[in-house]
């Protein structure tokens, strides 16, 4: 009874976070249904006694909660900036993020409060503002941004627009920065620096940490493999030149360089076994190590964070093999992730895939191993061929789907890259370790670094240049998806979704 009550609690917010990211509820109408469900609840609990109609008003409550959660949450806009659009404005502000730095430009998110109209830049100091939203603003590389940056900034305030992608997928540009608060965007505005470092004290720290880091990467290993580690340790793609960027996409293995639970499970999971010799307390302890130090490294974002729960969740479930329990704690950190903020669940790709590919590695790698016994464990390489087939597997309908691309060589690629992938990763992160204290002393180990890393690039490239790599599906059709998914759940969770739905004793 209570398992199937929790169920239907966490599942009836999810269900209605998800109809509300599409249609619209009337406000009294839905406060008409939670009055209904209460009144159900109460009817089942005390006159009736039926379990299953207590269990539906449980999940009638829950699916009221989702909806008026997604409702609060999407009035945060404020409307005052509305008339400012299409006009020049000016602007004074905090950078709250370190810069995104692309090829051609970088991106600054900064919280803002209007600015009376002309009113001069070096005025704008410190001044209150009670209305405040966020603005993404690409400027060129005149001048150094960093994180905690007080900024005066004068341009034409737009609004985001969706754009087609390569693939012929419409990309819903305007949700995506709207889950992160980002409502307006301005090209290339005048900027004047008032101040500086007036962020978070930690997040300053964790940030200026990660630039000397990388710095010392980048000084012992070239490019493009100095980018590659950049992006496996750290995330960071956003220097990708186009054509690299492309061929990871067109192998599959563009999961390396992002922030995901995939990547960090792998690499928890390897410090796991080389710690394997000491009690499973200690190896379990060395593996989540490993993924606070990602988190710590990556500067603490949201999206590491994330990573960070889906992979510790994967972790012990694969060393404990109870599946059942981090089942019940994976549904229960995916529902307070969304409670926080609701747009995630259909907005935020990194969010959908690392929670996908926790399924997988939780649940379809234990059912799909023994079809890989022909693979050594050596290196714990049959773990990794299997999580990696089971995960690309479990995610290929989404990738299909939301974004239309399919790789023909993803598998053969991972499978020959990602058993290098973990102790690549720890060369890195002991080479900017050892880079901090001397550069000197960091070079040999970034002479080792590059050989991984130039192998890894060796094979992704020749993979991507193979005729027909990847092929483009511009409308993978929705209800395909869903039904592709409702196979999956039903081959892995068939018994247990059985018993779920199974009518409770009166």
């Amino acid at each position: 009874m209570k398992d199937k009550a929790f169920y239907a609690c966490c599942f009836g917010v999810i269900f209605g976070i998800f109809l509300r990211s599409f249609i619209a509820i009337d406000i009294y109408a839905l406060i008409f249904f939670a009055l209904i469900s209460i009144s159900l609840l109460l009817f089942f609990s005390f006159i009736s006694k039926r379990k299953l109609g207590i269990i539906f008003s449980i999940f009638l409550f829950a699916f009221c909660l989702g909806v008026f959660r997604f409702h609060i949450y999407d009035k945060i806009n404020p409307d005052i900036f509305e008339t400012k659009v299409g006009k020049e404005f000016s602007f004074s502000g905090l950078i709250i993020d370190e810069p995104s730095v692309a090829e051609n430009n970088q991106k600054l998110i900064i919280e803002t409060g209007l600015a009376p109209q002309g009113l001069a830049l070096d005025s704008l100091k410190a001044r209150p503002f009670p209305a405040k939203s966020r603005i993404l603003v690409s400027t060129n590389f005149d001048e150094s941004f960093k994180y905690g940056d007080e900024i005066s900034f004068k341009g034409i305030l737009e609004k985001p627009e969706n754009f087609i992608t390569d693939q012929g997928k419409e990309f819903d540009y305007v949700n995506y920065l709207k889950k992160d608060g980002i409502f307006y965007v301005m090209k290339y505005p005048k900027i004047d620096i008032l101040s500086h470092s007036n962020g978070s004290f930690i997040k300053s720290i964790l940030f200026s940490a990660k630039e000397k880091f990388l710095d010392k990467i980048n000084f012992v290993i070239p490019e493009p493999e100095s980018l590659l580690m950049g992006g496996l340790i750290l995330g960071e793609k956003s220097s990708f030149g186009q054509e690299l960027r492309q061929s990871f996409v067109n192998t599959g293995t563009i999961h390396i360089v992002a922030l995901s639970g995939y990547n960090v499970t792998i690499v928890a999971e390897w410090f796991m076994k080389l710690f394997s010799f000491l009690p499973i307390n200690f190896s379990i302890f060395a593996g989540i190590l490993a993924i606070l130090l990602f988190i710590l490294m990556t500067g603490g974002s949201s999206t590491a964070i994330r990573a960070g729960v889906m992979a510790t969740l994967a972790l012990i479930a694969r060393a404990t093999g109870r599946n059942y329990d981090v089942a019940r704690a994976l549904i229960l950190s995916g529902v307070v992730m969304l409670l926080f903020n609701p747009l995630l669940l259909v907005y935020d790709v990194s969010f959908q895939l690392s929670f996908l590919a926790t399924i997988a590695v939780i649940f379809l790698t234990p059912k799909i191993e023994k079809y890989f016994f022909w693979v050594t464990e050596r290196f714990g390489l049959r773990d990794v061929v299997s999580i990696t087939f089971s995960a690309y597997i479990f995610v290929m309908p989404f990738i299909l789907y939301k974004m239309g691309n399919l790789s023909l060589v993803a598998l053969p690629t991972n499978v020959l890259v990602l058993p290098f992938i973990p102790f690549t990763m720890l060369l890195g992160f002991v080479t900017g370790f050892i880079g901090l204290i001397s550069s000197i002393l960091a070079i040999p180990l970034g002479y080792i670094s590059y050989f991984f890393l130039h192998y890894e690039l060796f094979i992704i490239n020749l993979f991507s240049n193979i005729p027909f790599s990847s092929i483009s599906i511009s409308n993978f059709p929705l209800f395909i998806t869903i039904l592709i998914y409702i196979v999956f759940i039903y081959k892995i969770f068939g018994t247990d979704v059985k018993k779920l739905f199974t009518v409770l004793p009166e």
